[in-house]
């Protein structure tokens, strides 16, 4: 079963983002302190905002991220930044900052191998045989927490290496977003160090990237394949604009939502599918009382959620 594309160490994936990261305190506000009060209050506007939920035991971490941007703006409390966040004329910019501040982004190529490879070797396949007895020839892939591209252009190399020579007359198309506009910024240009190539094998990395000392920087016959944007997962309305996807790879998200922000979430997901298609989600999450629309599909080592 498995080809060349999977000879590498399989390592367990963790989330790509809305995981609150470490701590950062500058030097002007370091003895400041968030009162109890003020954090349950801005924990409430960033769920509202998000849908992330930082529990009481990650104080410290939103106190750390949200000082960075007082800093930044020359605040002197937490409770004008609060003020600021609150406002009614909340700026794009400073949304996109703050979503920045919580978040963090940590991932590799091939990283999630038994998902790709029951990706590649049997949910495609299937799902291929039902477009041709309808005659679609469009296959729709959404990397819905795409970081800075890995997971992407990951699915973009395995189109590109294994799928398109199978299945020549389908057209895949890539779709890539991030509630992170820096990391989305970032994957556009396609540059990496060894640390994010390091599973790649050798001879897909000297067939699809320029290297240059420790740069490592793909070519543009992947690059074009991915289409990158900006997206809040919790805002309904850009949701309700995600429709007719195949697959979607939506891994190590849910688990930093509450539960209504997950079903909340999923019940987009499920809605941005067509019939037949799939969901992929990460190891350690469920949809165990989250959704009881996708049927739960074992593969040969992974599991991938189905829309009847």
């Amino acid at each position: 079963m498995s080809s060349d594309l999977f000879k590498f160490k399989f390592s367990r994936p963790e989330a790509s983002i809305a995981k609150p990261a470490v701590s950062f305190s500058p030097s002007k506000i370091d003895n400041l302190a968030m009162s109890d009060t003020t954090f349950d209050k801005l924990r409430d506007a960033i769920y509202k905002l998000s849908g992330i939920y930082y529990a009481d035991s990650k104080k410290y971490l939103l106190e750390g991220r949200i000082a960075k941007r007082m800093s930044i703006l020359k605040l002197k409390s937490f409770e004008e930044y609060l003020t600021l966040i609150s406002s009614s004329s909340l700026n794009r910019e400073e949304l996109n900052q703050l979503f920045i501040a919580i978040t963090i982004n940590e991932t590799y190529f091939f990283r999630a191998e038994q998902q790709f490879e029951g990706f590649e070797k049997v949910i495609v396949p299937e799902i291929i045989a039902q477009m041709k007895l309808v005659g679609t020839k469009v296959f729709k892939i959404w990397s819905a927490a795409s970081s800075s591209g890995e997971e992407a252009y990951t699915l973009a190399i395995i189109v590109k290496e294994r799928l398109k020579p199978l299945f020549p007359n389908i057209d895949f198309q890539i779709y890539a977003t991030d509630i992170n506009t820096d990391v989305i910024e970032s994957a556009k240009k396609g540059v990496y160090r060894e640390y994010a190539v390091r599973n790649i094998p050798k001879h897909l990395l000297q067939k699809y990237f320029t290297i240059a000392g420790t740069n490592y920087t793909l070519k543009d016959e992947i690059r074009n394949m991915v289409k990158f944007s900006q997206m809040n997962l919790y805002d309904s309305y850009a949701m309700h604009t995600m429709k007719n996807f195949n697959v979607i790879f939506c891994c190590n998200v849910l688990i930093y939502f509450d539960q209504p922000s997950k079903q909340k979430v999923v019940s987009y997901l499920f809605d941005a599918l067509s019939s037949g298609s799939c969901l992929f989600i990460g190891y350690s999450e469920s949809l165990h009382s989250i959704n009881k629309s996708f049927k739960l599909v074992h593969l040969d080592k992974a599991m991938v959620y189905k829309k009847s």
